[in-house]
């Protein structure tokens, strides 16, 4: 069923909203998918916070005009499978995983930060860790040296007999 001008116009602008505040765009060709796997991969993808959408290329192409997406508008073409995420590898993490396990599922691009990403990249950011993972490597990183500096000085402190038990003894005497 084809949709009318006034339905077309409010699907472009439902998408553009999702594209003006996205930071990666992920595209892939569903030919060959069933409405069982279709409605699993969705489900994950809104788990992850990734808007996944199939739309016709035309209006794929009218929504990312004027975005940082209008980049991969030449990867439009076929039945494609749109996802648009806010985290910079959730919509390729999805896509990517998803096409592990169903070679139905075929990745054709995308874009992220205003460059083109072919396969590669795609698959690419999507073996970057999440940005949970990525500060709880940073504050591993930061913690080292200060742990390391407290346990010299410990050592240091119990070498020369002091150590907790010196501030309780102090305190008993006085």
């Amino acid at each position: 069923m084809s949709l009318n001008r006034n339905e077309k116009a409010a699907v472009v602008e439902e998408v553009s909203a999702q594209a003006a505040k996205a930071q990666t765009l992920a595209v892939a060709e569903y030919r060959g998918l069933t409405v069982a796997h279709l409605d699993a991969l969705r489900k994950t993808a809104r788990e992850k916070g990734v808007y996944l959408h199939v739309l016709k290329n035309t209006l794929a192409r009218r929504a990312v005009a004027g975005t940082s997406f209008e980049v991969a508008e030449a990867q439009f073409v076929g039945p494609l499978i749109y996802g648009f995420s806010e985290d910079a590898v959730a919509a390729a993490k999805v896509i990517a995983d998803f096409a592990k396990t169903n070679d139905k599922l075929v990745i054709k691009g995308g874009a992220f930060g205003g460059k083109v990403l072919d396969v590669e990249g795609v698959k690419a950011l999507a073996n970057v860790p999440s940005k949970e993972v990525l500060l709880a490597q940073l504050l591993g990183l930061l913690q080292t040296p200060i742990s390391g500096l407290a346990r010299v000085l410990a050592e240091v402190a119990k070498k020369q007999g002091g150590g907790a038990e010196a501030p309780a003894a102090e305190a008993a005497a006085a």
